[in-house]
C-alpha cells in the first residue's frame, strides 16, 4: 500500500483531474476521450466525466471528437508565479542583466529531478535549445541546477545521486555520480555554477543563487551564450559580478 492510500486526506480525483490537464503537451495539443484515458491510465468513463467537468470549468474545449486545452488553463500557472515575491523584481534585474551583456536570462527552481523555468528575459540572439517559462530540464547538466542542487541537505542530495541514471547530451556531458557530486560540491564552495556544453554543444551557462533575506535559496539565476562568442575566462571576469549583482538587487527588494 502507497502512502498515498494510507493518507485518508488524499483526494484522488483532484489527482487524476490534474493528470488529464497534465497529459496534454507539444506531442499531444489534441486527444480523443480513448486517449485520454490511455495517457493517464484511467478507463474511458472516467476521462470522458473529467473532460466534461473540465470543459464545463472552461479548461478544455471540444470539437466533437477531439480535447484540447484553451487559454484558462495559464490561470494555474500564474497562480503559482504571481506568489512568488520575488517574481517580478526578478523581471526588473535580468532585464538589466540582458542590457548589459546582450544575452538570455533565466531563473529556474527544482521540481523533482528537474529544473522548472519560472522566468525568462531573451536577447536577440537565438540559441537552438528553446527556452520558455515551464520548460523542464534534467537539473543535473545546467547550471541552475547545479546551483540549485549545491544548496540540498546532503541526504536529499545522497539519494538524488543513488537514484541518477545517466544520459549523454554531448561527448562533455558528466555522466558519472561521483562526478556530478564533485561538480555540485564547487558550485558549493564557490557560490556559483559554470556548465560548459554539457547540455548542447556550444552552450555555455553560468548561475547563481538567489536568496531570501534569511539566506535560504529561493531559486537560481543564470546567463546562456554561445562558447564561439564568449570564453570561459570571460564568464567568470565579466558575466558573474553582473549575475551577482541582480541577485543581491531581487534580494535587496524583497519584502521585510
Amino acid at each position: 500500500m502507497s502512502r498515498r492510500d494510507k493518507n485518508p486526506e488524499f483526494v484522488q480525483s483532484l489527482e487524476r483531474g490534474l493528470a488529464v490537464i497534465q497529459a496534454f503537451g507539444p506531442e499531444t495539443p489534441e486527444m480523443s476521450i480513448s486517449e485520454v484515458a490511455e495517457a493517464t491510465g484511467t478507463t474511458r468513463a472516467t476521462a470522458r466525466r473529467f473532460l466534461l467537468t473540465l470543459e464545463e470549468l472552461g479548461h478544455v474545449r471540444s470539437d466533437g471528437k477531439k480535447f484540447a486545452l484553451t487559454p484558462h488553463t495559464l490561470c494555474l500557472g500564474y497562480a503559482y508565479l504571481s506568489s512568488l515575491e520575488w517574481w517580478h523584481t526578478a523581471q526588473n534585474a535580468m532585464e538589466d542583466v540582458v542590457q548589459e551583456l546582450q544575452e538570455s536570462c533565466s531563473a529556474a527552481v527544482l521540481d523533482g529531478r528537474d529544473v522548472i523555468y519560472v522566468a525568462r528575459v531573451s536577447a536577440t540572439r537565438i540559441m537552438s535549445i528553446n527556452l520558455s517559462i515551464g520548460t523542464r530540464l534534467p537539473a543535473h547538466v545546467t547550471s541552475l541546477g547545479r546551483v540549485l542542487l549545491s544548496h540540498q541537505p546532503p541526504e536529499v542530495l545522497d539519494r538524488y545521486l543513488s537514484d541518477f541514471v545517466s544520459q549523454t547530451y554531448t561527448e562533455r556531458t558528466k555522466t558519472k555520480p561521483e562526478e556530478l557530486r564533485e561538480a555540485i560540491e564547487t558550485a558549493r564552495l564557490k557560490g556559483y555554477a559554470l556548465v560548459d556544453q554539457e547540455l548542447e554543444t556550444g552552450l555555455r551557462s553560468l548561475a547563481v543563487p538567489i536568496y531570501d533575506r534569511n539566506g535560504r535559496i529561493l531559486a537560481a539565476l543564470n546567463v546562456g551564450t554561445h562558447a564561439a562568442r564568449t570564453r570561459l575566462d570571460e564568464m567568470t571576469s565579466r558575466f558573474l559580478p553582473v549575475l551577482h549583482d541582480a541577485s543581491r538587487k531581487i534580494t535587496a527588494q524583497l519584502p521585510r
